[in-house]
C-alpha cells in the first residue's frame, strides 16, 4: 500500500522537489525503536536503498530486542545504528557483550554513543566519553560514532540553561575524533527553528568542533504530540514556534510538517557549502510512514523508497 501510494503522489507531481531542500535530505536518517520497528511490514516501502536507520535504546528494552531489531532492518538492506546510552549499561563487560552482539548477529559497525534520558546511571557509565574511553569501539573496529549535540542547551548537563557543559563535552569529543579511526559526527536534539541552529553549529566550527552536524527534525505529527515530546526531551526557545502555532485555531487541527525549518536549514547550506551542517536525521514522533512519505515527497529521486525504483 506504501508503495502504491507513493507511485500515486508521482504520477500527479503534487510536490516538485525544491532542489535545496532535496540535495540536503538526500543521505537523511531516521530513527525507530524495536516496537516502532514492528510496525512496518518492509522497510523498503519507504525508505532508500541504504538509509542509516537508528534504534533507539529506552531503558527496560532487553537487549535480544534491540538486536534482533538490528539484524532485521539490515537485513533489508540499509544502514544500522544503535543506540547506547551509558547511563543503562552497567559496567565494561555489559558494553562488550552489546558489541559483540550487534557485531556478530547484525553486522553493525557504527553506534550512537550517547548518556541517555535516565537521570541516575544503574552502574559504572555516566556519559558518552566514558564509554568511548573504554577502547572498546575501536578495538571492535566500529567506522563510524556518532554523539549528541544540544543546539539549544541541555538540562541534565547544564542545569542553569546554556551550554557551557555540553560544549566542553564536545571540544573532549573533537579531541577524540583526531585519535580514533572511526568517522565521527553530531547528531543533534530536533528543534523548530533554522536560526539557533546555523548559530550554535557555525560557533562550534569557529571554536575548533569541525565534526559534521547531522541536525535532528521532529518529522510530520500531531501538534499536541509534538508539544508533549519537546517539553519531555528538553526543547529550548525554539518550542515557541509550536506554542505560536497552536494559538491559531486555523492550524491548530493541521499536522505540523519540518517544511520551513528544513527550507530555512537548507538555503543555508546551499549558500554557505563548507557549512559544518551536513545532513539531516528525523525523529519520527508522528510515525516513520508519515516521516519517509514527507521525506519521499520533498526530496526529489534520492529520496524514492528502495522498492520504487
Amino acid at each position: 500500500m506504501a508503495l502504491l501510494n507513493f507511485r500515486k503522489r508521482e504520477t500527479r507531481g503534487e510536490r516538485p522537489a525544491n532542489g535545496q531542500v532535496a540535495a540536503l535530505l538526500q543521505g537523511y536518517s531516521i530513527e525507530v525503536m524495536p516496537r516502532t520497528a514492528a510496525k512496518v511490514t518492509d522497510f523498503r516501502d519507504l525508505l532508500p536503498e541504504g538509509t542509516r536507520v537508528y534504534i533507539a535504546h529506552i531503558e527496560g528494552t532487553p537487549i535480544d530486542d534491540m538486536v534482533a531489531c538490528a539484524k532485521r532492518i539490515a537485513g533489508e538492506g540499509f544502514s544500522v545504528m544503535p543506540h547506547f546510552p551509558a547511563r543503562i549499561i552497567r559496567d565494561r563487560a555489559m558494553l562488550a557483550d552489546w558489541i559483540a552482539r550487534y557485531q556478530g548477529e547484525a553486522g553493525v559497525d557504527q553506534a550512537l554513543v550517547l548518556a541517555g534520558g535516565v537521570k541516575s546511571p544503574v552502574g559504572a557509565f555516566a556519559d558518552s566519553m566514558q564509554l568511548l574511553e573504554t577502547g572498546l569501539f575501536d578495538k571492535a573496529g566500529f567506522r563510524r560514532l556518532h554523539v549528541a549535540g544540544h543546539p539549544e542547551g541541555n538540562r541534565d548537563i547544564d542545569p542553569e540553561g546554556g551550554t557551557r557543559n555540553v560544549d566542553a563535552a564536545l571540544r573532549w569529543k573533537q579531541k577524540y575524533a583526531e585519535t580514533t579511526d572511526a568517522e565521527m559526527a553530531i547528531v543533534t536534539q530536533f528543534a523548530f527553528e533554522a536560526a539557533p541552529i546555523i548559530e550554535w553549529a557555525g560557533r562550534l566550527r569557529a571554536a575548533g568542533i569541525t565534526m559534521p552536524v547531522h541536525v535532528g527534525i521532529a518529522g510530520p505529527a500531531k501538534l499536541q504530540t509534538l508539544i508533549r515530546f519537546a517539553i519531555a526531551c528538553g526543547v529550548g526557545p525554539s518550542l515557541k514556534v509550536l506554542q505560536k502555532r497552536a494559538m491559531d485555531v486555523s492550524k491548530l487541527l493541521l499536522p505540523y510538517e519540518p517544511t520551513e525549518v528544513i527550507a530555512a536549514l537548507a538555503a543555508h547550506k546551499a549558500a554557505h557549502p563548507d557549512s559544518s551542517i551536513e545532513s539531516v536525521h528525523f525523529f519520527p514522533l508522528g510515525g516513520i510512514t508519515a516521516s519517509a512519505r514527507w521525506v519521499t515527497e520533498n526530496g526529489g529521486a534520492s529520496a524514492r523508497p528502495a522498492n520504487a525504483s
